[in-house]
């Protein structure tokens, strides 16, 4: 095919883009596929809990943007927020009340938030987290566990990244007291900051977290805890209210505002002074759309009992998960918090290959949406026989791994 000129049809140009050589777009897939037929890759709208492609397929979602949806697809409240918030201009040269509005909600809801920094992105709020910890701290070394963005010093891939850079960030191994009982023990005095995701697949411990901020405090460095995932999901004061555990920084983002982009960092007061004295500055970090969003859809969270229905929805889907692969005799294990649920195949090489092959393909022609190596999610737009849907897609995909042997 021709790239070279304009794609009118909109078909022909989804079918240019599918490949990574030949398409305008650099990563085209987004669900971790392999490129078969039945991958899902384009959407025209989203409404609640459902997605629709061009030909008119529903999909029920539970990618949820990865996590970011939690009230569901286009809230009419979340969205009535915005387009008011947009009527009023986007890039208002000086700041708007809803700046100061929001971090105040902000620093009445978290956990531990005395000030707050608003932001764009996830990568964002965690690379300014880590900027900040160096700045108040004077050192450079930091400690991490979980994915937190595409920045330099927390890149998953190292391409690209200069090699100084990488060697100031420590990888720790998934919920290992030990483990950073030793990275502290050989570095204490110049480690900044312990960064932490609180749940991936699975959620770390309780006791881990409190040993990382016991040992951050004993070694003058700071306790990071990384809520991009967790906030506003896990419950509304986030992974710290959940877990019973104070951090003194926290970022958050993604269904603190519905989808919309915003993030904050938040934490203590003498800590967060430190950005008089550190650069970070974006004029669209003052863009109240994302403001207004997040905004009406904390107000929602606080006032109604939508967490509580995320919590439900994810305890019925993992329940129903966990019979279907008892009852089609597959080695699957069901895990995560409900509100982030996600299982693994026991299986390996090939196997493994062409279980997951097997799974997704059939879940993806039988309208379910499902991510093939990040964690799902539910949200409140979600209905109980939306839940009993998946299960059964679900116990389909699994039969089929069966059946291929």
């Amino acid at each position: 095919m021709d790239t070279t000129g304009p794609v009118t049809d909109g078909r022909a140009r989804r079918s240019a883009a599918a490949d990574v050589d030949g398409s305008i777009l650099a990563k085209p897939s987004l669900l971790g596929g392999t490129g078969t037929a039945a991958e899902p890759r384009w959407v025209e709208r989203a409404e609640g809990a459902h997605l629709w492609d061009a030909a008119g397929h529903r999909y029920l979602d539970m990618v949820l943007g990865f996590g970011s949806v939690i009230l569901g697809h286009a809230d009419p409240e979340v969205t009535e927020a915005v387009v008011a918030d947009i009527r009023r201009g986007v890039s208002a040269t000086l700041r708007k009340e809803a700046e100061l509005e929001l971090a105040e909600l902000l620093t009445a809801t978290v956990p531990g938030a005395e000030m707050a920094m608003l932001l764009k992105t996830g990568s964002d709020a965690t690379s300014a987290a880590v900027r900040v910890a160096r700045a108040h701290t004077g050192r450079e070394r930091v400690l991490r566990w979980g994915y937190q963005g595409w920045h330099d010093w927390c890149a998953p891939r190292g391409a690209g990244v200069p090699r100084a850079c990488r060697e100031l960030t420590d990888t720790l191994p998934f919920d290992d007291v030990e483990a950073l009982r030793a990275r502290f023990r050989d570095h204490g005095d110049r480690i900044a900051a312990v960064v932490v995701m609180p749940a991936g697949d699975e959620p770390v411990s309780r006791e881990y977290l409190l040993e990382c901020r016991r040992l951050a405090h004993h070694h003058g460095s700071l306790f990071v805890l990384d809520e991009i995932r967790t906030g506003f999901r896990l419950a509304l004061g986030g992974a710290q209210e959940y877990f019973g555990v104070t951090a003194d920084l926290v970022t958050v983002s993604k269904a603190m505002a519905n989808g919309h982009p915003v993030s904050a960092l938040l934490g203590r007061r003498d800590v967060l002074r430190t950005l008089a004295s550190v650069s970070m500055s974006s004029v669209f970090f003052r863009s109240t759309d994302g403001m207004a969003a997040a905004l009406a859809t904390i107000r929602r969270l606080r006032d109604t009992a939508a967490i509580a229905d995320v919590w439900r929805h994810g305890r019925r889907l993992q329940e129903g998960m966990a019979a279907e692969a008892r009852d089609a005799g597959v080695p699957v294990r069901v895990v995560g918090l409900p509100p982030m649920p996600f299982h693994r195949f026991d299986l390996t090489g090939e196997e493994l290959r062409r279980a997951e092959e097997v799974f997704y393909d059939t879940v993806w022609s039988d309208g379910l949406l499902l991510h093939r190596s990040h964690h799902w999610f539910t949200c409140a737009a979600m209905t109980t026989a939306d839940i009993d849907h998946a299960v059964a897609v679900i116990g389909r995909g699994y039969r089929a791994v069966r059946d291929t042997g």
